[in-house]
């Protein structure tokens, strides 16, 4: 799951709150976020939101909630190479990191409010 999604779903002025709060309520967990995207949702909510946001988000981990996917050295090839065929855009390393981590473990969806970035990025399938 991209950073978007999460902090857009905790930030109630964000023109895709209802539609990101929606998703997080609909979808059967667990949801997974890849370890690199930690950061940006972590940036995004405490500068947009306030740190009450981050300590909400990291205790949604668990159960059915959020799980980290870790990213693994056989994924650092991959998201190099889709950095450069999208330098252009540029995809940049933590969507390359999504998609990487999403083609491994055979993944055919990515809750993203970013139709640019993954629309051009297309996976090996």
């Amino acid at each position: 799951m991209r950073p978007g999604r999460i902090a857009r779903a905790g930030n109630v002025k964000d023109e895709h709150h209802h539609t990101c709060l929606k998703l997080l309520r609909q979808a059967e967990g667990p949801l997974l976020v890849p370890s690199p995207v930690m950061g940006e949702v972590g940036y995004l909510l405490e500068s947009r939101v306030g740190p009450q946001a981050e300590v909400t988000f990291l205790k949604s981990f668990g159960g059915n909630g959020f799980h980290v996917a870790e990213l693994e050295d056989e994924d650092l090839p991959r998201m190099a190479e889709l950095v450069e065929r999208y330098i252009d855009l540029p995809l940049g390393l933590v969507d390359a990191a999504v998609i990487a981590i999403a083609e491994r473990l055979g993944l055919g969806e990515v809750a993203t409010v970013d139709q640019r970035h993954f629309r051009a990025a297309c996976t090996r399938r």
